[in-house]
């Protein structure tokens, strides 16, 4: 029994230095909710280049210009000039999603965005065969 234990060990220790080796930019990252992960991880498969949350949009101020609501897209695509936000959430939080995303763009008419929805991610997920994680994400 010794003996496997040991072959599984050295197993387990070469894995780990090929994972550490082939790191991916989604493994160094501590992303909100596990859907952003999956979704970097495939931009990551297609070596599309990408940031997560790099820039924050003011999107709303209070009477005297103090900024009362601002926004970070999940991530920005340079190569596309384009943000994108996942969202895999209630209909409810979609609802407050899309306000923002309409706000952002029409006060940021140059910035691009998409959002990525549910039924979206949910295909992906289908389509690569990975696993939906159940639980929603925060705001």
């Amino acid at each position: 029994m010794q003996a496997t234990t040991s072959k599984r060990t050295e197993a387990n220790t070469a894995a780990t230095a090929r994972r550490r080796r082939d790191a991916l930019p989604s493994d160094s990252v501590g992303f909100a909710h596990e859907s952003e992960r999956q979704y970097a991880r495939l931009l990551d498969f297609y070596q599309i280049d990408w940031e997560y949350e790099p820039r924050t949009f003011d999107i709303e101020w209070d009477d005297e210009g103090n900024v009362i609501k601002q926004f970070s897209p999940d991530f920005y695509l340079p190569q596309f000039d384009l943000y994108i936000e996942v969202t895999t959430m209630n209909q409810k939080l979609v609802t407050k999603k899309n306000r923002k995303v309409r706000r952002l763009r029409e006060l940021y008419p140059d910035v691009k965005i998409k959002i990525f929805y549910q039924r979206d991610y949910v295909a992906l997920l289908q389509k690569y065969g990975l696993e939906p994680f159940g639980n929603g994400e925060g705001d």
